[in-house]
């Protein structure tokens, strides 16, 4: 028989497919990049196998297992753990602790398929800890630098052209603002803490040391930050991305708008524009609170106008007074008041091409 494979760097590294045998339920819930979930049981067998061994032991648990799988169901389910193993010949199988779930799984794999394959010693729950570990050494022992800047100068853009640039926004799937949502949705925070682990390791095993951030809330969305990199970052020194108010709207006008719109027309076809000018309109409403009862009304009105004009003729060009504002009277002053706030941990200021040279140059003078 196969043996376990305990080496959770080399799958993470080199991107090992895997095959996880957890119920569906268990896989929503959290899983790691480009794993295929191949159920051992669905949720409904699950719990019940579960009370079962709870309330009988694990022999009775393993008989109501074969009882509630159908022959004709069992055969599915291993025709297609036959077909992964056959396909990803240097894969594993794992369930949530490498315990009688996978054991199963490899051995009707053995027996109907003639392979020996390896599983995940520890399973989900060892891979899970390795990659929550991998982040907490790199806080204690990496350097940081975070990059701020007001709305719309760009901050993600500079970011991807850094080699040691970690784009949480981009494992997040959101733009870290009210605005934010995109028209696909999030990963579930598990997920988004996995991706993000497993960006920190390939980085660190290429060497680099120290790594660019986006000063960013404790959530992205609704992803919260793994909380020793969110401790870490509080205290990190900033470089501050500057830009003029014209570039600003422009960029926002592209992200929040163009690529919006072309996002859920991509994602939704025909129903996309309704739905793009529907999350437009509850992000303004969300911030309503916060922007008082005539601004927000103001706002709206130059909103509901563009999208209209957008609608009838393509144009785009009316977005640009809701944006200006959005800017001017809400964005700008929270960011000049964290500017000041920060100021101390400013070590540089300047716009793109002098940030990207300064970042790039402190990489090389790090001790």
């Amino acid at each position: 028989m196969s043996r376990d494979c305990t080496d959770y760097r080399d799958i993470f590294l080199n991107d090992r497919p895997m095959m996880d045998a957890r119920a569906p339920i268990e896989f929503a819930h959290g899983a790691f990049p480009g794993v295929v979930n191949l159920p051992l049981m669905n949720d409904r067998e699950r719990e019940q196998v579960g009370t079962c061994y709870k309330q009988h032991g694990q022999q009775a648990a393993i008989a109501l297992g074969e009882r509630l799988v159908s022959a004709e169901v069992r055969e599915q389910r291993i025709q297609g753990w036959v077909e992964f193993a056959r396909a990803h010949p240097d894969g594993y199988l794992y369930c949530f602790r490498g315990g009688l779930r996978s054991q199963i799984v490899q051995q009707w794999i053995k027996e109907e398929g003639g392979i020996d394959y390896p599983r995940v010693g520890g399973g989900y729950k060892a891979m899970r800890t390795f990659l929550l570990e991998t982040i907490d050494h790199a806080v204690a022992e990496c350097d940081m630098v975070l990059l701020g800047g007001m709305t719309g100068t760009g901050k993600t853009e500079l970011l991807v052209q850094l080699s040691n640039g970690l784009d949480l926004e981009g494992h997040a799937n959101h733009r870290g603002s009210s605005f934010g949502k995109r028209a696909t949705g999030q990963p579930t925070n598990i997920d988004f803490e996995n991706r993000l682990a497993v960006d920190v390791l390939k980085k660190r095993v290429g060497g680099i040391q120290q790594f660019v951030l986006e000063d960013e809330s404790r959530v992205v969305g609704s992803c919260a930050l793994p909380l020793p990199l969110y401790r870490g970052m509080q205290v990190a020194p900033m470089v501050w991305l500057e830009d003029s108010l014209e570039q600003r709207v422009e960029r926002i006008l592209q992200d929040y708008v163009i690529n919006l719109h072309a996002e859920f027309v991509a994602v939704h076809g025909e129903q996309g524009f309704a739905l793009y000018a529907e999350r437009l309109i509850a992000s303004l409403n969300n911030i309503q609170r916060r922007l008082g009862g005539e601004r927000h009304q103001r706002m709206f009105l130059q909103m509901e106008e563009a999208l209209v004009e957008q609608a009838r003729s393509g144009s785009v060009e009316q977005f640009r007074d809701w944006i200006s504002v959005l800017l001017r009277e809400y964005y700008d002053p929270m960011y000049a008041f964290q500017r000041e706030k920060k100021g101390g941990r400013i070590e540089f200021a300047g716009e793109r091409g002098a940030v990207l040279e300064y970042l790039r140059e402190r990489v090389n003078q790090r001790v």
